[in-house]
């Protein structure tokens, strides 16, 4: 029963560390990109070695993040509370967690087709070096939303194996949704990073503006949602899916208060897992009962 307890503790300790909870930003694109590629439901060995692949890359790109940044994490009082500060986990053993998962993206990618398997060394390196973007460009945000654009992308050449434009404007509209959500997160920081001398929009443009580019990018993501409407043939489904998107967003823009902890965490977090699964449901209730 002891040795029970401390492995189920260590997973729950690895899964706060990576936030598991927070695929759901990147998992519903994939599964309306494998459904779109597939035009209906893949082979279960696709959405079984995808999914493992999907979960191999961010569970170590996320643990990889987390020992580059402990440093600034044990400085910071916003979170000074992560594990590696605390020495909950050692960053040792966590970069042991973060090879072990890099080696099941990279085995998965190869179970799914050649193009994956090609392809998943220059993804383990985007993810990974995502992590010093900070140190250097304000343009890290969107950064980050280009490393997680690459999971539509990828579950697009998981089914195909071939290039397409589809999965191409879907990891757009990821990136700027992502980019745009971090940045709002990000602003919290805006005077502990220029302390430090790392790199944000908020920190560079200020908070207004920071937040401005926030909404601009947002915006761009509605328009090339929208654009999918002719691109695939969508209809009034999916139409009213992104109506509730657009309402969530503009909800998430007006409750924003850096000041405020919680409702950053409901205005960058929450909603936005809310939003991505909405935008999941419609569109493939869209696909399925209205085709």
């Amino acid at each position: 029963m002891e040795v029970a307890r401390k492995i189920g503790s260590k997973i729950r300790l690895y899964s706060e560390l990576v936030m598991f909870s927070h695929t759901l930003f990147s998992l519903p694109f994939a599964i309306i990109s494998m459904i779109w590629a597939a035009e209906g439901f893949p082979s279960w060995r696709v959405m079984l070695w995808g999914l493992i692949a999907l979960i191999g890359a961010r569970n170590g790109a996320n643990a990889f993040n987390r020992v580059v940044d402990r440093v600034f994490d044990a400085q910071n009082p916003r979170t000074a509370h992560r594990h590696l500060p605390r020495k909950l986990l050692e960053s040792k053993e966590v970069l042991v967690f973060v090879v072990i998962n890099y080696a099941i993206f990279i085995f998965a990618a190869g179970m799914l087709n050649p193009l994956c398997l090609i392809l998943s060394p220059i993804a383990i390196f985007l993810i990974s070096s995502y992590s010093y973007t900070k140190r250097f460009t304000y343009l890290s945000h969107l950064y980050l939303g280009f490393t997680i654009a690459s999971a539509p992308i990828g579950a697009w050449f998981a089914v195909t194996g071939q290039f397409a434009f589809t999965p191409f404007i879907l990891g757009t509209i990821v990136m700027l949704w992502i980019a745009g959500f971090d940045i709002i997160y990000g602003s919290q920081d805006i005077d502990f990073d220029r302390s430090q001398g790392l790199w944000s929009i908020p920190s560079a443009f200020g908070l207004k503006n920071g937040l401005r580019i926030a909404a601009g990018l947002h915006f761009i993501m509605v328009v090339l949602l929208i654009a999918l409407i002719p691109i695939r043939h969508l209809s009034w489904l999916y139409i009213t899916g992104i109506i509730l998107a657009i309402l969530l967003l503009m909800t998430e823009h007006k409750i924003i208060k850096p000041s405020n902890r919680k409702r950053m965490n409901v205005a960058s977090y929450n909603l936005n897992q809310v939003i991505s699964m909405v935008i999941l449901f419609f569109t493939l209730g869209d696909y399925f009962l209205l085709k």
